[in-house]
């Protein structure tokens, strides 16, 4: 957030329709992973959080290919460009749930469960089941 006194300007970018993130590269998809868990972060932040990170420039780079791409989106604070993404967190990871299920799962949310439960380290709390049997009950009564 901007400080008092701090200079706030939004970056314009065409607005283009909600990418398909499967187009990322293996380095966009860890940058878009740092700015959904922060929410917003400026390069120097991104590299800080990066496991054995690029450069800046190229980090400043990959940024920039991600606002063409329509992921990201920057504004100008001070000195420095804030970046965030253009997708709310929710509704990407839903598209990521989606892709994970087709890719490992054929499709099947039961054997993703299935397998999650199985290699859970913890136990599923008491909520936690009466969460997942209430959500099951709701969706068996809408008849999906």
């Amino acid at each position: 957030m901007a400080g008092a006194g701090s200079c706030v300007t939004l970056l314009t970018q065409p607005v283009l329709p909600m990418p398909n993130s499967t187009t990322l590269s293996r380095r966009e998809r860890q940058i878009m992973d740092v700015l959904y868990a922060r929410e917003e972060a400026t390069v120097n932040q991104v590299c800080e959080a990066l496991a054995d990170p690029p450069t800046s420039m190229a980090v400043r780079r990959m940024m920039h290919i991600l606002v063409e791409k329509g992921h990201v989106k920057g504004r100008l604070e001070g000195r420095e460009v804030v970046y965030a993404p253009r997708e709310r967190k929710a509704k990407a990871g839903t598209s990521a749930l989606q892709r994970v299920l087709e890719t490992f799962f054929g499709g099947s949310l039961e054997e993703a469960l299935a397998a999650h439960l199985l290699t859970r380290k913890d136990q599923l709390s008491k909520e936690e089941r009466a969460r997942l049997v209430k959500l099951i009950g709701t969706a068996r009564k809408e008849g999906r």
